[in-house]
């Protein structure tokens, strides 16, 4: 894929991971505290929102690494190679995963997803 094409569905990504945050604060929190201004701290129900909240979180912090590295290869007009598809790859099967707690294979594609970023920084290096 080219790196736009990743860039783009990275965003996607984001927006997934965003809407599993949401799907699952409906089942965690009454509609009556989602709907509010939550001044009041809740107590979620089940541990879903909690893992859906993580994965989120997690995302955001490697989604900026991804993007400057992404963007910086757009704009010098050089290749990832595959890093760029590699993080998108990986990082589509760490959400399932993180949601349905897949313990040693979330880690595993959380590896692979920092290898594809070293590789991608590899080639904006050269």
């Amino acid at each position: 894929m080219s790196e736009p094409t990743c860039l783009e569905l990275s965003v996607v990504l984001w927006i997934a991971h965003l809407a599993s945050v949401v799907g699952a604060a409906q089942f965690a929190f009454p509609l009556t505290w989602l709907l509010s201004s939550r001044d009041r701290l809740a107590t979620p129900k089940g541990l879903l929102f909690g893992r859906a909240n993580r994965a989120h979180a997690n995302y955001v912090e490697n989604f900026a690494v991804f993007a400057s590295l992404d963007l910086a290869l757009i704009a010098t007009h050089q290749s990832g190679g595959w890093g760029p598809t590699i993080w998108i790859f990986a990082r589509i099967l760490y959400l399932p995963f993180y949601l349905l707690d897949v313990i040693y294979a979330r880690t595993i594609v959380w590896g692979v997803a920092l290898v594809a970023t070293l590789m991608m920084l590899a080639r904006l290096a050269t």
